[in-house]
């Protein structure tokens, strides 16, 4: 199995939606509907990840994320809400979690949140990935151009990782957009993926204006070709 995942999520449709979606990407996924639930299944499977939603029936999921939090620092949070105001984020953060995703969400952009996540913290893998005259090492987070080293900013790196460990997958420039930016509360349109994949083929392909690697795909969005 890839990883091991805690889902706690109350709404049946949302819970059962996750939950196949995950375990079709070659996850283990134990989910439930209550903190109770949730606490005993912790207890016993001990998972890399957690997936929590904050409205719960049997109380605060902002309190069970900060009790997870206390006891165990590597945990990776990521929760489901309806909320989306500043305060909410600020309050889920303090709390302990890692990352948001606000309903309705995206079920495949979800997936590739899972997958960067548990794709840069293997271990025991030699995570250097080669394409050619370009390598990418997710564990030191570097990257190379033949001998020559190239430096990225935070969300150049992001958009890297997203299609270096999605090869020969079509990714939508809304996928990109929640992916790169969800509730971080920036006002972005679809003409910034557009402009972040030409700052990114500016610094890995030969010629940008005849990319070897993130290929358009005409009214859709990017591929990057292996």
């Amino acid at each position: 199995m890839e990883g091991v995942i805690l889902l706690l999520e109350d709404e049946e449709s949302v819970n059962r939606g996750v939950c196949f979606t995950l375990e079709k990407a070659g996850y283990q996924v134990y989910a439930c509907g209550s903190i109770r639930e949730a606490q005993q299944l912790l207890e016993r499977h001990q998972p890399q990840m957690l997936i929590c939603d904050l409205t719960l029936p049997d109380g605060s999921g902002l309190d069970f994320i900060a009790k997870v939090r206390k006891n165990d620092s590597d945990i990776y949070i990521l929760c489901l809400t309806a909320l989306d105001s500043e305060t909410d984020y600020v309050m889920g953060y303090s709390a302990g979690a890692d990352d948001y995703m606000v309903k309705p969400f995206s079920l495949s952009v979800l997936t590739l949140k899972v997958q960067a996540y548990f794709g840069r913290n293997r271990k025991g893998e030699d995570r250097l990935l080669s394409f050619g005259k370009l390598r990418v090492s997710i564990n030191e987070m570097r990257a190379w151009k033949e001998s020559e080293e190239l430096f990225f900013t935070k969300t150049e790196w992001k958009l890297l990782l997203l299609f270096v460990q999605s090869p020969n997958q079509i990714l939508s420039k809304g996928q990109i957009l929640d992916f790169l930016f969800d509730v971080e509360g920036d006002f972005v349109e679809e003409n910034t993926v557009a402009v972040m994949v030409r700052r990114l083929r500016e610094k890995i392909e030969e010629d940008p204006a005849k990319p070897q690697y993130i290929k358009n795909v005409r009214g859709i969005g990017y591929v990057f070709r292996i």
